[in-house]
């Protein structure tokens, strides 16, 4: 193979021009001159709350993804530290934005408040940190 050729390919899959290398298989989350924000977001739900109800959630909670513009990102998870340190916060979601426009858009979106509505009567405590990646 043609080494002219070869390094801009092998360039362009790295994200060498401009992607974001983080993610496997070449999506694109951000730009390299401006990083992502990531909306982490935990919340621990009232005791006795159906597993059915907590599933139906964690559903909506993803579908966001598809229906609010400048969410790139969604991702989630539970709590499965051996450190006992989680005070009773089970459930760990990050949504990633390209910037904190697109986060205070998603904020009030409708699609957000819905989710919002639905999820309320089932939650006992949520603890919220945005940032800016940094590496």
């Amino acid at each position: 193979m043609n080494l002219r050729l070869a390094i801009p390919a092998l360039l362009l899959m790295v994200g060498g021009l401009g992607a974001c290398a983080s993610k496997p298989g070449g999506d694109c989350c951000c730009m390299a001159d401006k990083p992502p924000l990531r909306h982490v977001v935990i919340f621990k739900f009232k005791d006795g709350t159906p597993p059915e109800q907590v599933a139906a959630i964690e559903k909506k909670f993803g579908e966001l993804k598809g229906k609010i513009p400048g969410v790139l990102d969604f991702e989630f998870g539970t709590n499965v530290s051996p450190e006992k340190l989680d005070q009773g916060f089970t459930h760990c979601f990050i949504v990633t934005f390209p910037d904190v426009a697109a986060r205070d858009a998603y904020l009030p979106h409708p699609a957000h408040q819905e989710f919002v509505g639905i999820l309320k009567p089932h939650l006992d405590k949520v603890f919220v940190i945005d940032y800016v990646v940094r590496t």
